[in-house]
């Protein structure tokens, strides 16, 4: 039988996550039951919200068990298939374990067109995080053309879809990021009308002038004290959607807060924040389905950072937090490992 390269996570980690809370295991392939889907895994995501399972704390997951393949979404070849709609060689996304093989309900799979939309861009500009940075925007910011939006975490995987669909519905954008390769990205690659360095001495500055006419939403993903700048300078009937909190996640005591809600009451400001699993996704096709077709128009351009081999799952991890990435993180499982074996 097949053998199969898995990640465990093996210790909650106290603080910010490191290496030894993970490691490489080598397990066994399982026989499938019906209904079943063997998937070979190509590419796995890495993102933020992970943090919340890997402590074992309460979210829109469930906690990563100790000792057991960790898991996320992923894209990959069906290899073997006991469920009806699902042959061997189908392209496939799914949330997939930290593998080399999963084995799924097929009734949990997305089967999609390797000729037309690669699998790298299901998982970004098609995948949660967008799905995630659409509803988000439209469904809680409500943009109207002319109104400024800010995004902290603009070069992340959400953020950097935000800004291009808070484009396209005709708004001036302003990013924060933490580089200045990450700032001249937001700028001259996708088309944002500012972009700020938060690691600049003068960051502050920067971004009163580039709000001086105030700011309509605020898309957070970051929190801290990025948002305690941003929310001094709220419109009056400004709409903040609240995403992710990254500069917490890793903090063991809670974060201050809150404490801006006198900038909520003044402006008659509404803040909001959702789950996008929980709170949107009966409406994913609609989502991607308009996603798609920004996409064919080339107005929103993907971006992923993509890591060679699955023992760097906890690496690629890691680099969320330490800000290297930009767009999308993703792993490439090595094909020369997991090959095209036939299993019985």
């Amino acid at each position: 039988m097949q053998t199969n390269r898995q990640i465990h996570l093996v210790t909650r980690p106290k603080g910010m996550p490191v290496l030894d809370n993970f490691k490489l295991h080598v397990a066994q392939v399982p026989q499938l039951k019906d209904g079943e889907v063997l998937v070979r895994s190509i590419y796995l995501s890495v993102d933020p919200y992970m943090r919340g399972r890997i402590g074992g704390r309460p979210s829109s997951h469930p906690p990563f068990p100790l000792n057991q393949p960790a898991n996320g979404d992923g894209a990959g070849e069906v290899i073997l298939s006991k469920h009806p709609d699902f042959q061997p060689g189908d392209m496939v996304c799914g949330y997939l374990e930290w593998a080399d093989y999963s084995v799924l309900c097929g009734s949990s799979l997305l089967k999609f067109d390797a000729q037309t939309v690669s699998a790298t861009t299901m998982l970004s500009v098609l995948g949660m995080p967008a799905m995630t940075a659409y509803f988000g925007l439209l469904d809680i910011g409500k943009p109207e053309a002319q109104e400024t939006v800010v995004i902290s975490g603009a070069a992340g995987a959400v953020g950097m879809i935000v800004g291009q669909i808070a484009k396209i519905k005709g708004c001036r954008v302003i990013g924060i990021a933490g580089s200045d390769a990450k700032v001249d990205y937001l700028v001259k690659d996708l088309g944002f009308d500012e972009a700020i360095n938060y690691k600049n001495a003068n960051w502050i500055g920067e971004l009163e002038i580039a709000s001086s006419q105030g700011v309509d939403i605020y898309f957070d993903n970051v929190g801290g004290n990025i948002s305690d700048e941003v929310m001094k300078r709220i419109n009056r009937h400004a709409r903040i959607v609240l995403c992710g909190q990254i500069s917490s996640y890793n903090l063991e005591q809670p974060d201050i807060g809150p404490r801006n809600f006198r900038h909520l009451i003044v402006k008659s400001a509404m803040v909001r924040g959702f789950l996008v699993l929980a709170d949107y996704k009966e409406r994913f096709p609609e989502g991607r389905q308009q996603l798609q077709e920004w996409l064919k128009q080339g107005k929103i351009k993907p971006c992923e950072t993509i890591m060679q081999g699955l023992e760097n799952m906890p690496k690629a991890f890691l680099s969320l937090f330490s800000g290297n990435n930009l767009g999308k993180q993703l792993v490439k499982v090595e094909p020369s490992y997991a090959g095209r074996a036939c299993l019985i």
